[in-house]
């Protein structure tokens, strides 16, 4: 895997903070409960789209796995064992962050994928802990198609990352798809 760029996005401020634009009234207005967002999916099959999607609703803040990781870590995410290594790094600190994030009254689209047990499990216990309610979104899109859409993603330049076909072989042998016995909210969106 090679990194594409540092940064397309400048600074390390890889948060979006997506406010609902209205006429002021004056008064304060009520929080909703928060709700986490995760999303499941191999490479390519549209997590960061979909996380956009959901981030576009009022009160909502988009945390990108790949923005971070290409922003703490430039030049450090060639194997597979370097992305384990730094994205651990970045969990261990960013779950706190999102639990207070939520615990403000915040939604979280959390754009880490939720492909293995173990995330999942990670994930899970920043619910738990939150006392939030959430939706995990499973991407099921065969790997024909993900790896077409790899691709043209590759082509364009547009991702901080660029991983080839085979990295792409890697990542998937450790995917696990959710099943119901994990106790997540499941949206499957078919591709």
């Amino acid at each position: 895997m090679r990194s594409v760029s540092a940064s397309r996005f400048g600074a390390v401020c890889a948060i979006k903070v997506r406010e609902k634009v209205g006429i002021s009234t004056g008064y304060v207005t009520a929080m909703v409960d928060a709700t986490l967002y995760l999303l499941c999916g191999k490479i390519a099959a549209g997590k960061s789209t979909q996380a956009d999607k959901l981030a576009s609703q009022s009160n909502t803040v988009l945390i990108a796995q790949d923005e971070w990781l290409s922003s703490l870590y430039p030049n450090e995410l060639n194997t597979l064992a370097d992305y384990i290594r730094c994205s651990t790094r970045l969990n261990a600190v960013m779950g706190t962050h999102v639990e207070a994030l939520l615990r403000a009254g915040l939604s979280v689209v959390l754009d880490f994928p939720a492909n293995t047990l173990k995330s999942r499990q990670w994930m899970k216990a920043i619910v738990e802990r939150a006392g939030v309610a959430h939706r995990l979104y499973y991407l099921d899109v065969p790997d024909a198609e993900c790896k077409r859409r790899l691709r043209q993603r590759n082509e364009s330049g547009d991702h901080e990352f660029a991983p080839t076909e085979a990295d792409f072989d890697q990542f998937t042998s450790y995917f696990v798809p959710p099943a119901p016995e994990e106790g997540f909210n499941v949206i499957t969106i078919k591709g």
